[in-house]
């Protein structure tokens, strides 16, 4: 089973060098070719969670 990469093509690293476009750490990014299909379900899980929480603090901030 094919994973497709999460990736936008908006390569940008954040705070605690997470991608701002795919909300992978840099550490997944890296490791993203050498991961099991399963280990690549977890990181686009793991990053959709980190981009929900960044665009809420980002919606939060904006309302202070």
């Amino acid at each position: 089973m094919e994973v497709p990469s999460p990736c936008i093509d908006i390569c940008t690293l954040g705070r605690g060098d997470i991608c701002v476009g795919c909300g992978r750490h840099i550490d997944e990014i890296a490791a993203w070719g050498s991961l099991a299909p399963a280990e690549k379900l977890r990181v686009v899980a793991a990053s959709r969670e980190r981009l929900a929480q960044l665009q809420a603090q980002q919606q939060q901030q904006a309302r202070s």
